[in-house]
């Protein structure tokens, strides 16, 4: 059953549709391993086991009378508290909500369940998403799966540990600055950030201007691609996917071949001055591969200024608007780190607002100029390994025995650009550190081109497997 928990959820459905394994036997085991791993990891807030097993054994029947199965047929599934659940209790890590039960579930749950998937619970997410750790007053603190003294991330840290460990195969994260690719860094996982229109988001606030992606998190490449075939598709609800081609994931990722051809640039930096040693020797061993697959590589070293502010007014205006209204009577009950980037936005005008949009117009044009000469950019995920499990959010990070202030622009500089642009990123493991931590190297495509980056990175994970690396506890 060990093995069983870490077997990729393509195969565990074919041994499903197979009669290898029964959905029974899968999601219980699942279950128990929650179970046992809660106290050390504290990775679900909410674990939904009579409501899996019920399907599971739904599963089951489908599985014996020879019915027609989908594609994640009896395959369990978390999901990050972000995203609403019907009749299984969304809280957006927030005390606010620790009773909220849905009505209905949001678009791509009902399609992860029309594939067949069970949810069995939903991951562990800081209040509103608003951190990149993953911590809240309701639940606590979200350990790695690696070493307990360390961060697992965030905000979609839950998901990110829930897949690690092996207690399920697949969950689903979100990304709105980093939080699907910053915890799948930190605990060597996949973390695919699709571009803008693929997959719908149709509880958005706002439909237009949406930074935020919700997203696949997986221990194999092939299992991102077979979760977004699931996911992806117009929805009329989100403007963004309007009269958007859905491209053939699955395809991408089993297409034979090497990469000859592929102009890939390497960017060491992207507007911050520290970036840990071991992370670039991962990064350049990850790179040294990808030119044995036929890739070109070349540096880009293009001027390039941290975004870092024009994010936290983007986003931080849109997050006042959508949740600051509960400072007043909730203030107490709040996470203090959301409470005080909620009190630093509010001196935001509505001119410094649009300065910011304007500013991000300005940024995708630029990054969209690198595809000029490069068909993929290739960069660390982060500047060093997962911090510290007390890290203080609004305190200096360290990189290399240097202290670096600002946790958004020294940690994570390379993710949140690409949240402000809408270009497909994704997050793929590159190694450990001499600690024994993750270590990851981050793609970036043209927007549309989601399906030539997962070939780009189902060919990079086939050269240098990391699927046999786990963490030594589980």
């Amino acid at each position: 059953m060990a093995e069983l928990a870490f077997t990729p959820a393509a195969k565990l459905a074919d041994m499903i549709r197979r009669r290898v394994v029964s959905p029974v036997e899968v999601v219980r085991d699942a279950l128990e391993r929650i179970e046992r791993s809660e106290p050390a990891l504290n990775a679900f807030i909410t674990v939904a086991a009579d409501r899996a097993l019920d399907a599971a054994r739904v599963a089951e029947t489908a599985v014996m009378r020879g019915a027609t199965l989908g594609p994640l047929h009896g395959v369990p599934v978390a999901v990050k508290d972000l995203i609403p659940t019907a009749g299984i209790r969304t809280t957006w890590g927030s005390l606010i909500f620790k009773d909220h039960v849905p009505d209905a579930d949001a678009v791509v749950v009902t399609r992860l369940k029309q594939a067949g998937a069970i949810l069995v619970g939903k991951t562990t997410t800081p209040e509103f998403g608003q951190q990149c750790l993953t911590q809240a007053p309701l639940f606590g603190r979200t350990r790695n799966a690696w070493r307990a003294d360390r961060s697992a991330g965030g905000s979609s840290g839950g998901s990110a540990v829930a897949v690690a460990a092996g207690l399920v195969p697949i969950a689903v994260a979100t990304d709105g600055g980093g939080s699907t690719r910053i915890p799948a860094a930190c605990n060597g996982v996949a973390g695919f950030k699709q571009g803008l229109g693929v997959v719908p988001h149709e509880y958005a606030q706002d439909g237009f201007g949406d930074i935020s992606h919700i997203t696949p998190m997986t221990r194999a490449v092939l299992d991102t691609a077979l979760m977004l075939e699931v996911m992806a598709g117009s929805d009329r609800r989100d403007p963004l996917t309007t009269a958007r081609e859905k491209p053939d994931f699955m395809a991408a990722v089993r297409t034979e071949g090497d990469l000859t051809g592929l102009r890939i640039g390497w960017r060491p930096r992207l507007g911050n001055t520290a970036v840990a040693g071991e992370v670039l020797a991962a990064c350049e061993a990850a790179l040294k591969a990808l030119d044995g697959l036929g890739a070109e590589i070349a540096e880009l070293s293009t001027p390039f200024d941290n975004p870092e502010r024009v994010w936290f007014v983007v986003n931080g205006a849109y997050r006042m608007a959508q949740f600051g209204h509960y400072l007043k009577d909730h203030r107490a009950i709040m996470c203090p780190a959301f409470v005080r980037q909620m009190d630093r936005i509010t001196s935001c005008s509505a001119a410094e607002l649009y300065d910011a949009i304007f500013q991000r117009t300005q940024l995708y044009r630029q990054v969209q100029s690198w595809f000029d000469a490069f068909d993929i950019v290739a960069m660390p995920t982060l500047s060093r390994s997962a911090v510290p499990i007390d890290q203080d959010f609004f305190g200096p990070i360290e990189i290399d025995g240097q202290l670096v202030e600002n946790i958004r622009a020294a940690w994570y500089p390379y993710t949140m650009p690409f949240n402000l642009t809408g270009n497909p990123a994704v997050s793929l493991p590159a190694g450990l550190d001499s600690a024994g931590m993750p270590l990851a190297i981050q793609l970036v495509a043209p927007p549309g081109e989601d399906g030539a980056l997962l070939r780009a990175a189902a060919a990079l994970e086939r050269a240098r497997p990391w699927a046999d690396k786990r963490p030594p506890d589980v």
